[in-house]
């Protein structure tokens, strides 16, 4: 199956779920998805490049991760500053910027120093961003827009849609188009919360590590078979269809 048979979304967001559950049915510990889970992020990051998708989004570690037992914490760091090492060259040759969404300032020294040199690394490329949610959390950041805000001193008759988005993580790109979560949840989990407010929702039953290009080609077919709404009457709805 190829998506190419329609639009390509501009930006895709995803819930990575399920890397523990794929490891438990197989009886492997937790860490092991977790690696797995790796491979099939590179896959779709190199997919997404090729498909012509100009922003990925990709939910890496929110703040309520911070729960969980500290050995699955630090493997999870662990594995993503060999993904940053390893596929900085990738990322190069692509074309792909790296950028974080998140409070990159409470993420542990090591980690911090890797992200910060592959952000820098790929500060010129341009065909692709690809985000990274780390320590993000769609409540704290809708907070921190209107600190930034207060800060900032913009009268309350200045402040819009579109100033409070350039106060987001996300300043000056486009909200996502559509957003797929993987292992059968259906719930948003504290992503993006102000950004989806339009995006359309794509969930599946596939656990995150064997979630493959094939999936994602599906997600965006389904999504071009929708009529999308952006929240229009029903009024307007009803002339349309006239």
């Amino acid at each position: 199956m190829t998506a190419t048979t329609g639009n390509i979304p501009a930006h895709i967001a995803i819930i990575m779920d399920g890397n523990g559950r794929w490891a438990t049915q197989r009886g492997l510990p937790r860490t092991k998805g977790h690696k797995a889970g790796t491979k099939a992020a590179r896959a779709i990051v190199v997919h997404s490049r090729e498909l012509g998708v100009r922003h990925l989004t990709l939910y890496t570690f929110s703040k309520e991760n911070w729960s969980r037992p500290k050995e699955e914490v630090g493997t999870l760091f662990d594995l993503l500053i060999s993904f940053l090492r390893n596929e900085q060259k990738l990322l190069l040759e692509k074309d792909i910027q790296l950028r974080v969404l998140g409070d990159l300032d409470g993420l542990p020294l090591a980690v911090r120093t890797a992200l910060k040199r592959v952000i820098a690394a790929t500060d010129k490329c341009s065909s692709m961003t690809l985000n990274l949610a780390l320590n993000y959390g769609g409540r704290d950041e809708i907070v921190r827009a209107c600190k930034k805000i207060v800060e900032q001193g913009i009268p309350a008759e200045e402040i819009s849609d579109e100033t409070f988005a350039q106060s987001l993580y996300t300043a000056g790109q486009p909200d996502p188009d559509l957003v797929i979560r993987t292992s059968g949840e259906i719930r948003i989990s504290n992503y993006l919360l102000f950004q989806t407010a339009y995006s359309e929702f794509h969930f599946t039953e596939v656990l995150w590590p064997d979630f493959t290009p094939d999936h994602l080609d599906a997600a965006i077919e389904d999504l071009n078979s929708r009529q999308r709404r952006f929240g229009k009457t029903g009024q307007q709805l009803e002339d349309e269809e006239k």
